[in-house]
């Protein structure tokens, strides 16, 4: 046995001569319950008992050893670890971390929120697959509209009609069936229409709808509404016209056009040199609407109005191509 104590001890002189630094691997070749050193105390207990009188302090040398050679190993990896300043070479370029940021469409969402939330309007969604009472019947759309084909629609199965949301009115139709007046509530959310993708349409967008139904509301309450919208959207010198428009679920109607913040209405390529740059679509609930969900239009009116987010995002922005907002590509979206 003493023949195979000295044969360790020149095994633990040969692994640290090599300059190994594995801790690990020394502490279960040389210290672990599993190790040669344990494997020789548990035979040291079986020998015969005038030989372990000598064989016990050769036994307990070569476990101290082994001990002190794996408190240097350790306390050098240590000191390697802390590091000095002869290990840092600042010649290297650093490594910068890569942070996310928040979607642009999703930054001009809760900007748009935030403002109509001050304005005391809650916010509501609803289901992107719906009916066709909930997304056309209901608004007044009559059964030979043309956003009811397939050209502007798109339909999941017929018979009855299931199709993906062409607008967040049908959010307006399930709020106005659930709650009666008061409603001041505003319906943010993603739609679809079948168009040819390009830079100025794609068949998927977002889009924010607002209504406010109640006892005497006038169209001057959608104006100063809207104008007050723009003004903290846009910039406190941004003015507002409203343009006759028709849609079917509102009567009057009108398009909403603000003056361009970005050549101050004396014309430019944003505003096509007319001063003016279209938002959305308003209007005054058509009394239909009303009665099509339980609601007393002898007693109640109300506004509603649609601008598209994408359209907000780019004029914000200043951005030519509505496709990049969902082409996902990192150096354009680093940039918000």
């Amino acid at each position: 046995m003493l023949d195979r104590i000295d044969k360790v001890l020149e095994e633990i002189d040969s692994f640290i001569a090599n300059a190994s630094n594995d801790v690990e691997e020394f502490r279960l070749r040389f210290v672990s319950k599993k190790s040669v050193i344990n494997e020789l105390f548990e035979e040291f207990k079986t020998v015969p008992s005038e030989q372990k009188r000598e064989l016990g302090p050769a036994l307990n040398n070569l476990k101290n050893q082994a001990q002190q050679k794996l408190n240097e190993l350790s306390n050098g990896v240590s000191s390697k670890a802390s590091g000095s300043v002869s290990d840092i070479d600042v010649t290297l370029p650093p490594v910068h971390n890569s942070e996310g940021s928040i979607h642009p469409i999703s930054q001009v969402k809760n900007r748009i929120i935030e403002i109509f939330e001050r304005q005391g309007f809650n916010v509501e969604e609803g289901p992107e697959i719906d009916d066709d009472w909930n997304n056309f019947t209901a608004l007044n759309f009559p059964e030979n509209h043309p956003a009811r084909e397939m050209q502007d629609t798109y339909f999941i199965e017929k018979d009855p009609d299931v199709l993906l949301r062409t607008h967040t009115s049908n959010v307006q139709i399930r709020l106005m069936n659930k709650k009666k007046p008061p409603i001041r509530s505003i319906m943010p959310g993603r739609v679809y229409r079948n168009e040819a993708i390009s830079a100025r349409a794609h068949c998927f967008f977002h889009q924010v709808e607002g209504l406010c139904i109640g006892e005497n509301i006038s169209f001057k309450d959608l104006k100063n509404t809207l104008y007050h919208f723009s003004r903290e959207m846009f910039g406190k010198d941004t003015k507002i016209r409203l343009r006759p428009s028709y849609f079917p679920f509102t009567e009057p109607s009108a398009e909403i056009d603000i003056s361009c913040f970005i050549c101050g209405g004396k014309g430019c390529k944003v505003c096509k040199n007319t001063g003016w740059v279209e938002i959305g679509g308003s209007g005054m609930v058509d009394p239909n609407v009303l009665d099509n969900c339980g609601i007393d239009s002898t007693k109640y009116s109300g506004f509603a109005f649609g601008m598209g987010i994408d359209r907000i995002t780019m004029l914000k922005y200043q951005l030519d191509d509505l496709r990049l907002f969902s082409e996902n590509d990192l150096r354009f979206l680093k940039q918000f």
